[in-house]
């Protein structure tokens, strides 16, 4: 087969084509796969109904899993772990491929790298079109970072993990950053989707002494202890709350996964002094906020914003569901499984948000 089924998005909101492709052979450090799997990412979402915007045209999806067909010259031949990368391997990559050799590569910034090659969300150029999840087949840039993934490792596990395992596993990075560990901590996370989630579960598994996770959903609400955390509440508890934890002082980590921008006036009231409050889930405009600085100032609060993952960070994420995917109840949160020719119902399911995501199968 010398093309590929691919659903292109051109701008126009809510709406897409699906077509097929030229398959372009894999110049010297690429690699060319066949997809097996995609999952709907809420960025998906957002850049579909117009609420966000990227180059076009483009074949969105950036959460999969894919079947290496063919190595380039001098591409990868091992994995960040230092497994042997060959045909017919599983792999997921990182969201972003990296130069390496950019001021902020160099700073420890690769997801933000100055050349960046961004899956789901590059516009085509001549044979290079094929670089998005929403497609039988996606090339790999110079300069990805990859993972292989267990033989007995679902897709409904593994395709998340380049992007929302990823980013919790960054999240969790920069709240121990300070401290080396999690251990014995009060941890908030507010928002249950799926990086929520995630994070919840991951701080839980670091050993933190109480997980607590916030969202309105009482559906969601009822899934998250299942993934080791230890009480789920509605935000107009979390004030409350907050005044119970470590004799009144408040949580030592609180996590906002769900990106309106009032949760980060929450997050600052029940963080601890010297605490920790990491941002994670404000990918989109949203309205404002006054914030009274001196607060910050006065109370040693940190702050800091997690957007994308370091290769580190998607290593990380692969091994932590490796390690619990089994007792934790990941491929659960993945359902239905659309077919490619079906896109817009895939794009429709996961947009009334019934389920924490919704999977694109590049089966008939």
């Amino acid at each position: 087969m010398t093309t590929s089924l691919a659903a292109v998005y051109d701008g126009t909101p809510n709406t897409i084509e699906v077509r097929r492709l030229e398959i372009p052979e894999p110049g010297p450090g690429e690699i060319l796969v066949r997809n097996l799997g995609c999952t709907v990412c809420g960025s998906d979402i957002h850049t579909f109904s117009g609420r966000r915007t990227t180059p076009v045209p483009t074949i969105l999806g950036h959460e999969m899993v894919g079947e290496i067909l063919t190595l380039g010259e001098d591409a990868p031949t091992h994995d960040l772990a230092g497994a042997p990368l060959r045909p017919g391997d599983r792999v997921t990559w990182a969201i972003v491929a990296s130069c390496g050799g950019c001021s902020l590569c160099v700073k420890g910034l690769p997801q933000k790298c100055k050349h960046a090659v961004k899956y789901g969300h590059i516009a085509f150029s001549p044979g290079r079109e094929l670089f998005g999840g929403y497609a039988e087949h996606c090339l790999l840039a110079r300069g990805s970072a990859l993972m292989r993934i267990p033989d007995d490792m679902p897709l409904s596990v593994a395709c998340p993990a380049n992007c929302a395992t990823g980013t919790a596993a960054a999240a969790i990075a920069a709240a121990t950053e300070e401290l080396g560990s999690l251990a014995g901590q009060a941890v908030c996370v507010l928002g249950l989707g799926l990086v929520g989630l995630t994070a919840g579960a991951m701080a839980h598994s670091a050993g933190a002494a109480a997980v607590v996770c916030v969202d309105p959903s009482a559906a969601r609400r009822a899934v998250a202890p299942r993934f080791g955390v230890d009480a789920c509440i509605t935000p107009d508890a979390l004030a409350e709350t907050a005044r119970e934890t470590n004799g009144g002082d408040g949580f030592d980590t609180v996590i906002e996964c769900a990106g309106p921008s009032a949760n980060f006036l929450a997050a600052l009231s029940a963080v601890r002094l010297g605490g920790t409050v990491v941002l994670v889930g404000s990918t989109y405009p949203d309205a404002p906020v006054a914030v009274q600085v001196d607060q910050i100032v006065r109370r040693n609060i940190r702050i800091r914003g997690i957007h994308n993952y370091t290769p580190a960070d998607l290593r990380t994420a692969v091994g932590f569901l490796a390690q619990h995917h089994q007792r934790m109840p990941f491929a659960e949160v993945v359902g239905p499984w659309v077919p490619l020719r079906e896109i817009h119902r895939a794009l429709d399911t996961a947009a009334k948000a019934q389920t924490l995501r919704v999977g694109v199968t590049m089966r008939d």
